[in-house]
C-alpha cells in the first residue's frame, strides 16, 4: 500500500488549525512593582490607566523615569499623554539600541497614535553618541529641551517588551504640562540652598545673593527649566588680576551671572550631544540674538563651554532634578562683550574698563598714550638739524687740514 507524500503536511494543517491561540499580555505596573525606585511612575501609570492600555500591545519599550527624576504629577489628562509619550510601539533590545545610526531614528509612541499630537510630533527621536555610547530620547521638534538619557535596562522580554530607564520626565510638544500643577514648586527649589549644600560656591552662592537675580533665575524654573553653569571658588580665585570683576557695578555683575545661565534644562547627557553647539543665555535676552552666547561642545571626554575669551568644563553635576540643572565648572565664564577688547555697551549702560578709551576731543590725546612734549616747532627742529650737520662738515675740514700739513713736515724732516 503506498502512502501518500501530502499526508504530513495535511497533518500539520490541521494540528495548527485544532490547537488553541496564544495571545501575548503583559502587566506592565506588575513587573514594575518589583522596583521600588519606580514606585511614583508605577503609581501614575496605574491611577491613569495608561497601564492597563498596554495589556494588550505586543510589541513595545516603555522608557520609566526613577523617582529621583520625576516631577510631583497629578492625575490629569495631561500627565496620562506624557506617559503615553514614553511608550514607544517597537520592541528594542540593548543591542538595538548600540546599532542606532547617528542620524538616529524616529519612533512612534502610544501618545501618537491618539490623533492629538501635532503632525509626527508625537514621536521619540533616539540618537546614540558614537564615542561615549550615550542614548538620548528627545523630542523631533528643532531646539526643543525636552529629552531625557537612557540610564539604563530594567527588564526585557525577548522580542515583547524592554523597560528602560531615563534620566528625565519627557513632554510631548503642545503639552500645557508646564503650564499645569505638575510644575515642582512643593519641592521648593532654592538655587542658593544647593550652591550651599554643594559646597565649594561661598563666592557665587554671595554674588547671587547680592544680585537679586535669584528670584529671577527661579521664575524662569517655571518655564523651560534652567541649566546653571557655577564657577568654583577656585575658578574665582585664579581669575587673573586684570580682569575686575569684582569692581564691576552691580548692574553688569548682573549680566555675568545671568551669561552663566542657560534658558533651558540641560542634563548632562544632552549637554553631551547637544545638536545646537551655540547657546543664547539669560543675558542674550537684553540685547537680541548674537550676544552674550555660549560655545558648548565635547572635548576629550567632557563638555567645554566656550565664551570666545575662556574655555571651562563641566567638572561634576551639582543638581540634576527637572526644571533644574546646576554644573560646576572650572573657570569663571567671561562675557567678551564685557571683558573683550571690542567690549560694547551692555545693560548697565558703561563700556568695559578693557575697552581701549577712546581719542580725546579735540585732537588730543589720552594723557597714558601722549608723546614726550617737544619743545620746538618743526621748523625749529629743521633748523637745528641743519645747523647740527653743519657744524660736523667744519670740524672735518680741520682735521684733514692738520693731518695733511703733519705729513708735509715730516716728508721735510
Amino acid at each position: 500500500m503506498a502512502i501518500s507524500h501530502y499526508t504530513p503536511p495535511i497533518l500539520l494543517l490541521f494540528l495548527l488549525s485544532s490547537s488553541p491561540t496564544f495571545s501575548f499580555a503583559v502587566n506592565i505596573t506588575a513587573i514594575l512593582s518589583a522596583y521600588p525606585e519606580f514606585s511614583g511612575f508605577n503609581r501614575l501609570l496605574s491611577t491613569t490607566g495608561v497601564g492597563a492600555e498596554l495589556s494588550d500591545r505586543s510589541s513595545l519599550t516603555l522608557l520609566a523615569v526613577p523617582n529621583s527624576f520625576l516631577l510631583h504629577c497629578s492625575d490629569t489628562s495631561d500627565v496620562s499623554d506624557v506617559l503615553r509619550y514614553h511608550v514607544l510601539l517597537q520592541y528594542l533590545s540593548w543591542p538595538d539600541l548600540r546599532r542606532l545610526p547617528p542620524s538616529g531614528k524616529l519612533i512612534t509612541t502610544l501618545y501618537q497614535t491618539t490623533g492629538r499630537a501635532v503632525a509626527d510630533l508625537g514621536s521619540l527621536n533616539l540618537t546614540r553618541d558614537s564615542s561615549t555610547g550615550l542614548v538620548v530620547a528627545h523630542s523631533p521638534v528643532p531646539f526643543s529641551s525636552s529629552n531625557a538619557t537612557v540610564l539604563s535596562q530594567i527588564r526585557t522580554l525577548p522580542y515583547n517588551v524592554t523597560i528602560l530607564s531615563v534620566d528625565a520626565l519627557l513632554v510631548p510638544y503642545g503639552s500645557d504640562l508646564a503650564a499645569s500643577e505638575t510644575q515642582p514648586t512643593p519641592f521648593g527649589l532654592n538655587i542658593t540652598k544647593i550652591l550651599a549644600d554643594g559646597r565649594d560656591f561661598n563666592v557665587a552662592a554671595s554674588m547671587l545673593e547680592a544680585s537679586g537675580v535669584v528670584e529671577e533665575f527661579e521664575n524662569d524654573e517655571r518655564g523651560a527649566g534652567i541649566t546653571v553653569f557655577v564657577p568654583t571658588d577656585e575658578a574665582f580665585g585664579e581669575l587673573p588680576a586684570t580682569e575686575r570683576l569684582q569692581s564691576l557695578t552691580a548692574d553688569r555683575k548682573a549680566v555675568v551671572l545671568r551669561f552663566h545661565v542657560l534658558h533651558s534644562y540641560y542634563p548632562l547627557g544632552s549637554l553631551e550631544s547637544i545638536v545646537n553647539p551655540v547657546q543664547p543665555t539669560l543675558a542674550t535676552e537684553g540685547v537680541g540674538a548674537g550676544r552674550f552666547t555660549l560655545n558648548i561642545s565635547r572635548v576629550n571626554g567632557s563638555v567645554a563651554i566656550d565664551t570666545g575669551l575662556v574655555q571651562a568644563s563641566i567638572t561634576r553635576t551639582v543638581f540634576d532634578q527637572n526644571p533644574m540643572a546646576v554644573f560646576a565648572v572650572s573657570r569663571v565664564l567671561l562675557p567678551k562683550e564685557i571683558f573683550g577688547k571690542e567690549a560694547t555697551t551692555v545693560p548697565g549702560g558703561e563700556i568695559s574698563a578693557a575697552t581701549a578709551p577712546p581719542p580725546a576731543r579735540g585732537g588730543e590725546m589720552a594723557t597714558e598714550e601722549a608723546p614726550a612734549p617737544v619743545a620746538s616747532s618743526p621748523q625749529a627742529i629743521k633748523g637745528e638739524v641743519t645747523s647740527g650737520v653743519s657744524g660736523g662738515v667744519n670740524v672735518g675740514n680741520f682735521i684733514c687740514t692738520a693731518v695733511i700739513l703733519l705729513l708735509l713736515c715730516l716728508l721735510l724732516v
